[in-house]
């Protein structure tokens, strides 16, 4: 069941990154806002550092980066949570994060639709979130599926 409201996702791609361009790099900057519930979503080649200043986002740290990874012949996508830092306790955090992750994973998957149906291999690929904490607990790495299963 798709959570995702496509008004709200505002989506910028900045160059020379297009849904044509090279897999690698390719990142994802993920923020939103609290006020009236707008996710913000930047595709390019590094992490947009631009977005990532803002009061809110330093304040809450509740932005998520994403990033494709390609070890020996074997594509991933991989998603980065930051647990620790922040407003709230590491469980409410962790448990934030987890109840919002497939929201997250639909926009990225939606936001940059046009680079799927350019590499439709990439819809079988392993998404693998990390989940940054300094306390061991809240400190992993698992796996969420494939972006296929995100689809809108």
């Amino acid at each position: 069941m798709s959570r995702l409201n496509p008004k709200k996702l505002k989506v910028t791609i900045l160059s020379p990154t297009a849904a044509d361009s090279p897999l690698i790099p390719r990142c994802y900057t993920l923020t939103h806002s609290d006020r009236n519930g707008d996710l913000f979503l930047t595709i390019a080649h590094e992490f947009n550092k631009k977005q990532l200043k803002g009061w809110q986002t330093r304040i809450m740290r509740d932005e998520v980066l994403a990033e494709w990874l390609k070890t020996e012949e074997v594509y991933s996508f991989q998603v980065y949570c930051q647990i620790s830092g922040g407003i709230g306790t590491l469980k409410f955090r962790d448990k934030i994060f987890r109840k919002e992750l497939p929201l997250v994973l639909e926009a990225l998957r939606y936001g940059d639709q046009k680079h799927f149906l350019a590499n439709p291999f990439l819809d079988r690929t392993q998404i693998w979130v990390h989940f940054r904490s300094k306390k061991e607990k809240y400190n992993k790495i698992e796996e969420w599926g494939i972006p296929e299963n995100y689809r809108f």
